[in-house]
This record gives C-alpha cells, sequence and structure tokens, in this order.
C-alpha cells in the first residue's frame, strides 16, 4: 500500500489526488488468472470496501483514518468532506467465497470468479454480504470472534506449558497416560497410584477457559441455488431490507434472504422458439427507496422500468428508455455497440446511469423520450471498432458509477484509464485519469457536442493523450464511488487503485 501521490484536474473539475494502492505489480511481474479483480462495491456507509476476483476470494478493506472511534458517525459525515482529509483503507480480512464446480448433466464448468457483490444491512456489529458466481449465489456474515483458549492445566510448566497454554511436546502420545482431571504422565511405568504429588504437582485444579484476542470470522449463511440456467449478471438488494434479485441473460428471480430453496420469478424474456430470441438481460438493479420499482438493460441499448404491484410475471414494462438511431446512421457494429453493459440508479432515484460500449448516457425515469445526457467515453477509438471486434474487445462489459451527490459520474476505459464527467447543467467538466500512482494526464479538452438538443447537456470526447494510440489488453472495467465523499476505488488487474479529491 502507497500513499498520497501527484494530481490531475482540468478546469471546473475536482482535484483528484492518488490515494493508495493494493496489490499493485512489480513491473514485469506476471499477474496470476486468479487475482484479477471482478467486483468491487463499498457498503453504504463508506466505511467498508468489498473486491472480489477470478480465484472465487472476496477481500474486505475497512476505512481507518476516522478522527476518533468515539466520534458519532454524524459528527463526521457533518465535516466538509472536500477538505484535505485523506481516506485511508487497510486489508481487514479475506474468505474463499466460490469454488470451482462441475455441472455433470449440462457436462459444463462453472468458474469461481466473482461476478458481483452487494452488502446487505448490518446488525449486532456483524457484516452481511452477497456474492454470486454464474450460478450459485452465497449470503455471508463476517463478525468478529474473541478466541477462547484452555490454560491452567495440570501439567508441569516447565516442559509442558508457555505463559500457560498448552505447548507440544517430544514424548509420543502412545506414550503417555492420561489420569484424572486432565493430568498425564510420561512413563506409565514411574507412575505409583499414591505418588501424588508428582513433578511439582500439590494439588489438582480444573482447566480456565481464556479469551484473548479477536478475530474475523466469515460464515456462510445460506447459499441460494440451482435458480438460473444462463450466467447470473446482477444481483440487487431491495429496499425492504428482507428481498433482493438476481438476474441472468433471460430472467429476473426475487429472493427472501432468509429463504434459499425457492424464488420467484419476476421477468421471464425467453421466447417459446430460441431462434426468435432478439435481446438478452444485462444488468438489473432495484430502485434505491421504492422496493416495488426495479430497472433492467437489455442488448438492444434499452432500460425498463417495472413495477412489481403490477403483477406476478412481469412480462410488460411500466416505462421504456431507449434512443433510436438517426436515419442512415446504422452501420454493422450498432447494434453491438448499443448493448447497455451496467446500469445505476442515482442515490435519489430519478435518474439511471446506463454505460454501452461508446458512452454513458443518464435518463429522467420521468421523461422518457430520451436520455438528458450523453458522455463520449472513447469516441476516438470508434474509427477503430473493426480491429475492436476482430479480438473481441468491443464485447467488453464496463461498469459506471455516480457520485452520492448526483453531480458526477466515472467509468472506464482501455490502457488502465477512467472518466470523470459532470454532469450538472451547463457543466462541462471530463476529466480523465490512469490507474496509477501519477493519475495526471495531458488532456486535449473538446467543446460539448449536443447530440439531442441545445437544452441538455451532452459532452464531447477527450482522447488519450492527443489521440494517440491504445492498449485494449489493459481494460478498467470495475469501479465504485464512495457513497459520500468524491473518492473511487477501481481495478485495473490485479491492482486496487484509491483517489480522492
Amino acid at each position: 500500500m502507497d500513499g498520497e501521490g501527484d494530481v490531475a484536474m482540468t478546469p471546473e473539475g475536482l482535484e483528484w489526488k492518488f490515494s493508495q494502492v493494493f496489490g499493485e505489480r512489480a513491473a514485469g511481474e506476471e499477474v496470476q488468472e486468479v487475482d484479477i479483480i471482478t467486483a468491487i462495491e463499498f457498503d453504504k456507509t463508506g466505511d467498508h470496501l468489498a473486491t472480489g476476483d477470478r480465484g472465487g476470494r472476496v477481500v474486505l478493506f475497512e476505512r481507518t483514518d476516522r478522527i476518533d472511534e468515539g466520534v458519532h458517525r454524524g459528527v463526521v459525515e457533518a465535516m466538509d468532506c472536500s477538505s484535505s482529509q485523506h481516506p485511508e483503507f487497510h486489508y481487514k480480512t479475506e474468505f474463499q467465497s466460490h469454488e470451482p464446480e462441475f455441472d455433470y448433466l449440462k457436462s459444463l464448468e462453472i468458474e469461481e470468479k466473482i461476478n458481483k457483490i452487494r452488502w446487505c444491512q448490518t446488525s449486532n456489529n456483524a457484516m452481511f454480504l452477497l456474492s454470486t458466481n454464474d450460478k450459485t449465489i452465497k449470503f455471508w456474515k463476517v463478525q468478529e470472534k474473541k478466541v477462547k483458549k484452555m490454560c491452567n492445566f495440570n501439567l508441569d510448566p516447565p516442559k509442558s506449558t508457555i505463559n500457560g497454554f498448552i505447548s507440544s511436546s517430544n514424548v509420543p502420545a502412545s506414550s503417555k497416560t492420561f489420569v484424572t482431571n486432565g493430568g498425564c504422565i510420561d512413563n506409565p511405568l514411574n507412575f505409583r497410584s499414591n505418588s501424588l504429588p508428582f513433578r511439582g504437582i500439590t494439588s489438582l485444579h480444573l482447566p480456565t477457559v481464556t479469551s484473548h484476542e479477536t478475530s474475523l470470522l466469515a460464515k456462510c449463511r445460506r447459499t441460494y441455488a440451482h435458480a438460473h440456467d444462463y450466467h447470473i449478471n446482477s444481483i440487487s438488494n431491495n429496499s425492504d431490507g428482507e428481498t433482493f434479485i438476481s438476474a441472468d441473460d433471460l430472467r429476473i428471480n426475487l429472493w427472501n434472504l432468509e429463504i434459499s430453496s425457492q424464488s420467484f420469478n419476476i421477468v421471464d424474456m425467453k421466447p417459446a422458439n430460441m431462434e426468435d430470441l432478439t435481446e438478452v438481460i444485462t444488468s438489473a438493479e432495484f430502485h434505491p427507496s421504492h422496493c416495488n420499482m426495479l430497472a433492467y438493460s437489455s442488448s438492444k441499448g434499452s432500460v425498463r422500468l417495472i413495477d412489481l404491484r403490477q403483477s406476478a410475471l412481469c412480462d410488460t414494462h411500466s416505462k421504456l428508455f431507449e434512443e433510436h438511431e438517426a436515419p442512415g446512421s446504422k452501420s454493422f457494429f450498432t447494434d453491438i455497440i448499443s448493448s447497455i453493459s451496467d446500469i445505476k440508479f442515482a442515490k435519489g432515484g430519478r435518474y439511471i446511469l446506463s454505460r454501452d460500449y461508446m458512452t454513458l448516457k443518464m435518463w429522467d425515469i420521468n421523461m422518457d423520450s430520451g436520455p438528458v445526457a450523453t458522455f463520449q467515453v472513447h469516441e476516438h477509438l470508434r474509427p477503430k471498432l473493426c480491429d475492436l471486434y476482430e479480438n473481441d474487445a468491443i464485447f467488453d462489459k464496463f461498469e459506471c458509477c455516480l457520485s452520492g451527490d448526483g453531480e458526477r459520474v466515472a467509468t472506464g476505459s482501455y490502457s488502465h484509464l477512467f472518466r470523470v464527467f459532470g454532469c450538472s447543467e451547463g457543466s462541462t467538466e471530463a476529466t480523465t485519469l490512469e490507474a496509477t500512482k501519477n493519475p495526471t494526464r495531458r488532456q486535449v479538452q473538446t467543446p460539448p457536442r449536443f447530440l439531442r438538443s441545445p437544452g441538455n447537456s451532452s459532452h464531447g470526447g477527450l482522447d488519450d493523450i492527443n489521440g494517440n494510440g491504445f492498449d485494449s489488453t489493459t481494460k478498467l472495467l470495475h469501479l465504485a464511488w464512495h457513497p459520500s465523499e468524491n473518492s473511487i476505488a477501481c481495478a485495473a488487474s490485479n491492482s486496487l487503485y484509491m483517489y480522492y479529491a
């Protein structure tokens, strides 16, 4: 882990500083496939961060830069978060969430890779979270447990104990004879029934149990399995604290956290004839405050809002958000790059942020005529779509995130770059940062391009260092924004980088 670094800033933008890095590889060091980070998630307080990797592990980090553990959280949150306060996270614990499996009925290998992590409500000083691979969701409880040890045995302190605890003995167990109340002798031939006290023991007493230290214990409370025929791409907690959804390519299921034996299918896009299949589900998320509403995106570039009160099977949507291509602008790649890889609700729930291959779009759930703002992420790659198609990079699934105040959005790109855009009316903020200790980038500011109408905010793209080449193998797919501060965590291969402003 490394400390504070250099700065990156654009006019009207935030001053971004490097904060920390975990797992940074040395120059020339080969990255193990199992160590590549595949999921990042802050909890609601922002004091804990979880990551998942291809090896099926979940790693937890805890914030440690709070002024005083005894200070009430409300006092901390009332402080000016835009100050130079340096957020600092430390490694807390890790556990193996998923193992590789094999489906013998379908002759299919199931990877242990963690697709998504979602934090649940805490209780009794325990942390709860959901993690999923392609097929199985698990509900984890992480809690500090006191380690209990037995001490004060009826043994010879000089030889058999160290500081009151049992130590290993060179005498084999087969040559020992154990006597009443836990005593033992090394050679039974030298023991006589009337020989007490012996070897310095003047009396017999009961051993005692003491708690000397605490350790974090992760326990799988429930496993939600056998409910998806296709790969799970999303899980999302409901604001009611009792239910969550899981989504694969064609179905969305509703679960109760307390019941792992059954789920309810609420969305089913599977046609009677699979040859008629035209789109698949790519991402799904519950509304942050309305427990009856959720949104899901599709490979055709649309976002559907559904209301669970309408029917048990939500085969019809209450609102559809999509942007139609201008006549004559459609190409071979249009359908591919319009596929939405991720959606996120803004904190208030009025706006939905979606990420397709080329752009970020902001949707107002009260206006389904089109996005209120479009942000070009890497427009300079449009002439290279053929090359991106040839090496399958065009199918990469980039995630997106919003700041807690809804003023900014962020998403990743290639060459370990990520972009931060201001989305308030009239803002021209567009910052490009690289996931390194020195995030400063030379940037070429381009004027805004209004894709819809002058009344809607839209931003032009910034080329990678004056439009130079890019590396499609070094992609920044996963990132998360702190829920209440301007702090971003992002994954570059096996390294977790953190920045603050």
